[in-house]
């Protein structure tokens, strides 16, 4: 009897990437929004992985995580360098953050 060869392995890498910055806000006529900045010295990972599964506006899926709140959404390039992290009304409620406040959000890239 032949040995039984399960072909190549296959690893994934789990990338975590924790930032601190300020939750901010961008108001125009049709509504407003709330993002966290991922720098750009902290966005390699994620630029890397915007090309190896490109998605529309080269955008990346992400599980974000704020104050044990965590959800899935997208990070979005931005033209300066870097990604925004878009944070709706209910992770901002259930986090207990506002604009303007220090926020440490825990990535993984998906």
């Amino acid at each position: 009897m032949g040995s039984l060869d399960p072909g190549p392995a296959l690893f994934f890498t789990l990338v975590m990437i924790t930032v601190t910055a300020p939750l901010w806000l961008w108001t125009s006529e049709n509504g407003s929004w709330h993002f966290l900045t991922v720098p750009e010295e902290q966005s390699g990972e994620i630029r890397a992985q915007a090309f190896a599964g490109p998605r529309g506006f080269g955008s990346v899926r992400v599980e974000a995580a704020i104050n044990g709140v965590t959800w899935r959404t997208s990070v979005f390039p931005q033209k300066s360098g870097g990604y925004i992290l878009p944070v709706k009304a209910a992770v901002r409620r259930k986090a207990g953050i506002a604009a303007g406040d220090e926020v440490t959000v825990s990535l993984q890239l998906l």
